[in-house]
């Protein structure tokens, strides 16, 4: 179950990725804008902003994502991205970190840029981070005998399957598109009491939650915890600095005039 409140918590680092990736599309008049896997819907309002004149087409595979999302006036429905096609209007679509959740998802990309109108924009993002202290933090817990049974099946014990920059780069070539494909790592300063575990609480260790009863999840934390801070170690001034590497890749496809 996704919580709204905990993902907007670091609203300013979790959108920043969002505006870079968007500010590389060169769309003028877009018919049909398409946000996938638009979350409380907070950004979906950015792609309104930026295209007045387009269609905005909204969805999320989490109920109480959607729920956010309508609540902010966006028109979100409740939708698997693997099941989303675009129409014949969808002249430009962004994905922001979610298909490392999708398993085979440069298939899927492949899929839609074959299928989206010539002159459409493709744009998505994911993390790019899950080598990093944090996720092998996650996994090393995950895996001690007490929690690898409920955790095995969530995923959650393997490094998320995304591919390189040269790799999306490729994929979405091979399907007819000129590729804009880059990384960032962000320095993110966190502040705050365990501020890594509070991060990763809105997103990595989301299905460890859901697996796990309200005791043995309290007991998972208070593991992981002191193994967050010493790989994040808490400076004098309150700050804990938390590296952060996203992939990106904005394809156009070829115009056919």
């Amino acid at each position: 179950m996704w919580d709204p409140k905990q993902y907007l918590a670091f609203d300013n680092h979790r959108s920043r990725p969002f505006f870079e990736l968007v500010n590389r599309v060169g769309a003028e008049r877009p018919r049909r804008v398409v946000d996938l896997g638009c979350g409380p819907g907070h950004l979906t309002a950015v792609l309104s902003e930026r295209w007045p004149d387009a269609v905005v087409e909204a969805s999320d595979s989490s109920p109480e994502m959607v729920a956010a999302a309508r609540a902010r006036g966006v028109h979100a429905v409740l939708q698997d991205v693997r099941d989303w096609a675009p129409e014949d209007d969808t002249d430009v679509v962004v994905c922001n970190a979610v298909l490392q959740w999708v398993e085979g998802h440069p298939a899927l990309l492949s899929d839609w840029a074959g299928k989206l109108p010539p002159g459409a924009w493709l744009a998505m993002q994911v993390p790019g981070n899950f080598d990093a202290p944090s996720h092998r933090c996650i996994r090393e817990v995950a895996g001690r005998q007490e929690y690898r049974e409920r955790l095995e099946p969530t995923g959650v014990l393997q490094p998320r399957n995304v591919l390189e920059p040269t790799g999306y780069a490729t994929v979405l070539s091979a399907a007819g598109c000129a590729v804009d494909a880059w990384e960032t790592t962000y320095i993110q300063r966190l502040t705050g009491e365990d501020p890594v575990l509070t991060w990763v609480s809105g997103t990595a260790l989301r299905p460890v939650r859901d697996a796990l009863d309200d005791a043995t999840w309290e007991r998972f934390i208070a593991e992981l915890a002191p193994m967050l801070r010493d790989a994040y170690p808490r400076h004098e001034d309150g700050t804990t600095w938390l590296p952060f590497r996203r992939l990106f890749a904005v394809a156009h496809k070829a115009d056919r005039r």
